[in-house]
Order: C-alpha cells, then structure tokens, then sequence
C-alpha cells in the first residue's frame, strides 16, 4: 500500500508564449510564480513581444532558453526545437495574447516560433488576451475567439479597467493570479 505522501504529480511543462503588447512585461511575474509552483517553463516570443521585453530577462526566470525565432535550432539536434517543445508541453498559456495573435491562432499561420509551436502541441491551451476594448469588442476578434473555443482553447480574462491606451473598459491582462490559477488548475488535471 502507498502513502498519500509518497505519491507526487510529476511537475508540469508549461509553455508560456509572450505576444506583443504592453503587458508583455508581466509575463516575468507569471514565469516567475509558475516556477515557483514547481513546474518548468519554456517560453516562446513572438518578435513584437520582444520590443517589450527581452528574452534575457525571461530565459534568466525560466532558467531555459527562449525560443524567439524558428532558426534558433540546437547544435546537432535531430528534431527541430519548436516540434520538441511542442511535444513535451503540458499546457500552452499564451499571455498576453494580442488581437493579431489570436488571429493568426484562429487562422492556423505557422509562420513563427509561437504558431508553429501552437499547431504542432496537443497540449490543452490557455489565452489571456490583452488589446484596447474596441479591439476586443470588434467582430472579427469575437469570431477568432469563438473559433478557438470552438477547437478546446480557454480564455482567461480580458478584465476591465483602465488600460493602458488611456481608454476605460474591457481590454487588460487578466489579473496575474487569476492567469496562474488557471494554469495550475488545468495542469493539475492532466
């Protein structure tokens, strides 16, 4: 007989892909909680991503490389980086996520690191989508959103407040332990 003590969930994959919008930044404090839970997290940039905030900042708090970019292949590896990650993810949480990434979602482009990581996984995704309101609020961001729930994506968020456009409404990252909740609660089901 085995002690409910002895039995551990082994520790999640989490791939954490960073998009680009103003709350890129709090990305580093959702890396930085979900390690803290145990897991490891790989994070995947899109370029626009990266004119928010380095990947040096978000290797350094991953404690793994970044993936910014489908050339970036390690040395003598056999099965390329993006098809790897994709493989061994738990769970693709993608925050925050722009307007224009949840359409390329939608739409299936795979012609960066994070699309082709997003096509390539089977492992349950989680968006917290981050944009102005009247972004949000627009049919064609609606119809993308409902086309991923459609496919088993969830969304976390977007809350209401002030954002950072100057304009008040629905539209902000949602809270950073409210995405990490949502996280930890799909991959504790896994």
């Amino acid at each position: 007989m085995t002690s409910a003590t002895s039995v551990t969930k082994a520790h999640a994959t989490i791939l954490l892909g960073v998009t680009g919008s103003i709350a890129a930044y709090k990305a580093a404090d959702i890396t930085s909680r979900l390690r803290e839970a145990g897991h490891a997290i790989h994070v995947v940039m899109t370029r626009r991503a990266q004119e928010f905030i380095t990947p040096m900042t978000l290797a350094t708090l991953s404690r793994n490389p970044v993936l910014c970019d489908l050339t970036e292949e390690k040395e003598g590896a056999w099965k390329p980086g993006h098809i790897e990650l994709a493989d061994c993810a738990d769970l693709l949480l993608i925050a925050p996520a722009s307007a224009n990434t949840i359409a390329r979602l939608a739409c299936g482009f795979a012609d960066d690191a994070l699309g082709a990581v997003a096509l390539a996984t089977r492992a349950p995704l989680l968006i917290a989508p981050a944009m102005n309101g009247k972004m949000w609020e627009h049919p064609a961001t609606r119809d993308n959103t409902e086309r991923l729930r459609a496919r088993g994506a969830s969304f976390v968020g977007p809350a209401e407040g002030m954002l950072a456009c100057g304009y008040e409404g629905t539209g902000r990252l949602a809270d950073v332990e409210e995405i990490v909740a949502h996280a930890l609660s799909i991959v504790a089901r896994r």
